[in-house]
């Protein structure tokens, strides 16, 4: 697999305001913390967050794939990482780590974490294998180059 793949793959799904994290064990993206298409991303991700979490508790056939990005703090420092599977808990969600961090040090790769609804960054899921949802990743397919990003819609079914 090419670097550039291999870049790209990390970036598929992840985000944070200084760093765009992925899944796995690749290289983070870096993304200003008042970048305007990603704020724009993470305040439409966080108004449909009702629906999705509707849909996460009766999944429709077709769908699959629910996942969360969440906002891990570390004394100053901030990472997302999406949050697979996760359930809903009396106080929040709770969920397991799906990214190797890269910045905080305060979790790690597969940790079972809980987080509230104001953690929350992104969602997204898979409907007939396409991508719903995932808006941070559709702001860092405008940070790639057009082959990257092509190559990612494609592979991964992105409509953005």
């Amino acid at each position: 697999m090419t670097i550039a793949v291999r870049i790209a793959l990390c970036l598929l799904l992840a985000f944070i305001p200084l760093h765009a994290r992925a899944q796995n064990d690749d290289k983070a993206m870096m993304i200003a913390s008042d970048d305007a298409d990603m704020a724009a991303a993470i305040a439409k991700a966080r108004s449909g967050l009702d629906g999705f979490l509707a849909l996460s508790d009766a999944p429709p056939p077709g769908t699959d794939r629910f996942k969360l990005k969440v906002m891990v703090v570390d004394g100053n420092t901030t990472e997302h990482f999406w949050v697979i599977p996760f359930r809903r808990t009396d106080t929040g969600f709770v969920g397991i780590l799906a990214n190797e961090p890269e910045i905080v040090r305060n979790v790690v790769l597969g940790q079972n974490i809980e987080f509230t609804r104001d953690d929350i960054s992104d969602w997204g899921y898979t409907k007939n294998g396409h991508q719903v949802g995932s808006f941070t990743v559709c702001v860092m397919f405008k940070k790639m180059s057009k082959e990257e990003a092509d190559y990612m819609r494609s592979a991964y079914g992105f409509d953005c």
